[in-house]
C-alpha cells in the first residue's frame, strides 16, 4: 500500500479538479488517497464517482492555538454530519467576507487587482490567500505571503472566524472520524506547535501528527517522531497535493500502512 493522507482539489485551493485526483493517484502508484479539501467536502463525490483507488474522506480545517492558526485534518469522517458540516459552512462564508475585504485593502495598498479577477482564479471554490496571491502574482507582486501583504498579521489580512483546535478535535470524532494536526512545524507558516501544545491537544483526543511533510526538513521529522512516540500519537506522512499551486507530487511523502490501520481502528472505535 501508498498512501497519501493530505491532498487538495480545485473544490478548495488546489489546480486538479476533485474527478481527476484518483486517476493521477493511481499514475503516482498510489492505493490509498485521503482529499482533504480547506473547510469543505464539495470534491468528495466527484473524486469517489471517479475512483480507481481507496477514498478516504477528509477536510482540513483552519483552528486557532492559542495566538496562531493551525489546521487540522480529519479523516474517515462523515461528511453528513449536521454540526461538523454546519461549522464549515459558517468557515467558509466567513471566508468569501474576509477575501472580498483583503482584496479591498490589497486595492487601498496600491496593488490594481480586483475581486473579478480573484473570483476567476477561485473558480467556485471559497475564496481563499493562495486565489488572492495568484491574483497579486500576475500584476507582479510575487511576495504576497508577506507583513507587507497577506501574510498573518500583514497590511492586508483581515482576521476570519475559525475554530478552536480543542472543538475542532470534538468535532472531527463526533463525525466519526479521527484528528491529525497538519504539518505542526513547516518552515513555510508563521506558528510552530511546541512539544506542551501537543501534548495539551493529544490529551482532548488528538490522534497524530503529521511528521513527513514536504515543508518539514529532516532534522523535523525526526524530532517530531520522537514526540509523537512520548505522547502515544500515530505519524503520518502526506505531500499536501495543490496540483500546480505547490511544487510537490502525489505521494511525495507518504504513510505506512500500519499507521493507516491504526488511523481507521481509531475512527471505527469512535464511531
Amino acid at each position: 500500500m501508498t498512501i497519501d493522507l493530505h491532498t487538495h482539489s480545485t473544490a478548495s485551493d488546489g489546480t486538479t479538479p476533485p474527478s481527476e485526483l484518483p486517476r493521477l493517484a493511481a499514475e503516482a502508484g498510489l492505493t490509498v488517497l485521503a482529499l482533504t479539501d480547506h473547510d469543505t467536502f464539495a470534491g468528495l463525490a466527484a473524486a469517489s464517482a471517479a475512483s480507481t483507488v481507496e477514498l478516504v474522506p477528509g477536510v482540513e480545517i483552519s483552528c486557532r492555538l492559542d495566538e496562531f492558526e493551525v489546521h487540522l485534518l480529519g479523516l474517515f469522517v462523515d461528511p453528513l454530519h449536521a454540526p461538523l458540516a454546519g461549522e464549515l459552512e459558517l468557515i467558509r462564508t466567513d471566508r468569501v467576507r474576509r477575501g472580498v475585504r483583503m482584496v479591498e485593502r490589497c486595492r487601498e495598498l496600491g496593488a490594481p487587482i480586483t475581486l473579478a479577477q480573484v473570483e476567476a482564479i477561485a473558480a467556485g471554490a471559497p475564496l481563499g490567500r493562495p486565489h488572492i496571491a495568484a491574483a497579486l502574482a500576475a500584476v507582479g507582486i510575487t511576495d504576497a505571503f508577506t507583513a507587507d501583504w497577506i501574510a498573518d498579521g500583514g497590511r492586508a489580512d483581515v482576521p476570519k472566524h475559525v475554530l478552536s483546535t480543542v472543538d475542532a478535535i470534538a468535532l472531527v470524532r463526533a463525525a466519526g472520524g479521527v484528528a491529525v494536526l497538519a504539518h505542526p512545524r513547516s518552515v513555510k507558516r508563521r506558528a510552530s506547535v511546541s512539544e506542551a501544545q501537543l501534548a495539551s491537544l493529544a490529551s482532548v483526543g488528538l490522534a497524530g501528527i503529521e511528521v513527513d511533510h514536504p515543508e518539514q526538513p529532516p532534522e523535523v521529522r525526526a524530532r517530531l517522531r520522537e514526540v509523537a512516540a512520548d505522547l502515544g500519537l500515530l505519524a503520518t506522512g502526506s505531500s499536501d497535493f495543490h496540483g500546480d499551486r505547490k511544487p510537490v507530487r502525489l505521494g511525495e511523502c507518504t504513510t505506512s500502512p500500519e499507521v493507516f490501520a491504526a488511523l481507521r481502528e481509531s475512527a471505527v472505535s469512535v464511531s
